[in-house]
């Protein structure tokens, strides 16, 4: 690297995909003797509201229009952020920025001598109206960025240069807390300390999971494009006990960068709650603190093992880390057929895919898991191979190595 050091720049240090990846990735780029570092950018609520509204425009989802306001608050709190980075970059240095909340600090980074590449997790690959408005009100920051990375090639706007675009799956790490193997009895210890099985502070239930029933589970933010709430429906219109459903997901209040966090989860309660009571019985909440990452992440371990069936039924999906999560756990899924999940599960061969919005094809598809497992076995089984052949840390590893040689 020549004394140049390598920088990765997100909004948040917990919660969500991106702070996933970054904790594990820096860890294993910095055991290869590599100078990386990971520096976070903090900017007030109304930021975050802004981006969070970005975010959904990049998924092509309908969005507010952006004002002359909003150019000018991204601007502000973009040059500022870049101003605060530079107490720790020089020039020379490479800079990985990620997802738009960064976006607006390459050019001042640019401008200072700095290297930078932008990482984009999100996108659709559906051209709509607000996605293109979008892509436009973040065009000015990206023109003369010299190096992109998506995670599928389809999510790049048609203004970028496609010989500055890399495509870089995201990856999990076989070793960390949340994917190391553990034992039955560690399971069940885990998903005790969250009240699952039995009384306790974490899980909103009426009664504790019944030991060999069938779970099905969807572990995400509490995010409208995750669509938590189409999942219950769907579980409670079309899936038959003795099958129960766990929807498990962070603290909103430890998600720094989603203001929508609280309000999806009280949207989420209120439609279990008015659950008739033996089907209200059968579905569980679990909230998840990330004060704590290796223990949030070994009772995410733990869920996972215990589902009897893992879905993802996301809108709209960048990249379904979760999933990724339940295939190195040989896990049968269930998936959107929607943006980076398409990447992820071919129909059939690795998993079951799905229209979100289809709420009886779903429960088909859970029923049909539940009810042939060897059909589940034989999916969960295929599902690990295509894991540890695409998708572990140290592939990642390699494809960041080529891009830092682009920048150098």
């Amino acid at each position: 690297m020549a004394g140049a050091r390598v920088w990765h720049v997100s909004s948040t240090a917990t919660g969500g995909g991106v702070a996933e990846l970054l904790w594990s990735s820096i860890a294993h780029q910095r055991a290869l003797g590599l100078p990386a570092g990971w520096l976070v950018a903090d900017a007030e609520p109304e930021f975050f509201h802004l981006t969070k509204r970005i975010h959904h425009g990049l998924h092509g989802r309908a969005t507010t229009p952006f004002t002359a306001a909003d150019d000018r608050l991204y601007r502000a709190v973009t040059a500022r952020t870049a101003t605060a980075l530079a107490e720790h970059v020089r020039a020379g240095d490479v800079v990985l920025l990620h997802d738009p909340q960064t976006a607006g600090m390459a050019p001042h980074l640019l401008d200072a001598g700095v290297r930078v590449a932008w990482r984009c997790h999100v996108g659709t690959r559906s051209a709509t109206e607000w996605a293109e408005a979008t892509w436009e009100f973040l065009r000015p920051h990206l023109v003369a960025v010299p190096r992109f990375v998506f995670t599928v090639a389809d999510f790049a706007p048609p203004y970028l240069d496609s010989s500055r675009v890399a495509v870089m799956t995201p990856s999990i790490d076989p070793d960390t807390a949340k994917n190391r193997e553990l034992t039955p009895r560690q399971c069940d210890e885990l998903l005790a300390s969250v009240g699952l099985l039995g009384s306790g502070a974490g899980t909103i239930q009426d009664r504790p999971l019944p030991p060999e029933v069938p779970l099905v589970t969807q572990v995400s933010r509490w995010d409208p494009l995750k669509d938590m709430v189409g999942v219950l429906r769907a579980f409670a219109d079309h899936v038959p006990p003795p099958a129960h459903l766990l929807l498990a997901g962070p603290d909103p209040a430890d998600v720094l960068d989603d203001p929508e966090g609280a309000a999806m989860f009280a949207q989420v309660r209120a439609a279990r709650e008015a659950l008739a009571p033996p089907l209200r019985e059968r579905v569980h909440l679990t909230v998840l603190s990330l004060a704590d990452m290796a223990a949030n992440g070994l009772v995410v371990n733990a869920i996972q093992r215990r589902s009897t069936v893992v879905v993802q039924k996301s809108l709209q999906e960048g990249f379904g880390l979760t999933v990724t999560e339940a295939m190195w756990k040989a896990r049968p899924i269930v998936a959107s057929a929607v943006g980076g999940l398409l990447a992820q599960i071919a129909d059939r061969e690795q998993g079951l895919l799905v229209d979100p919005l289809d709420l009886p094809a779903f429960g088909a598809a859970v029923n049909e898991l539940l009810n042939d497992p060897s059909l589940a076995a034989s999916l969960g089984s295929a599902a690990r191979r295509a894991c540890a052949e695409k998708f572990l840390v140290t592939r990642e590893l390699l494809d960041y190595l080529d891009l830092y040689r682009t920048l150098i």
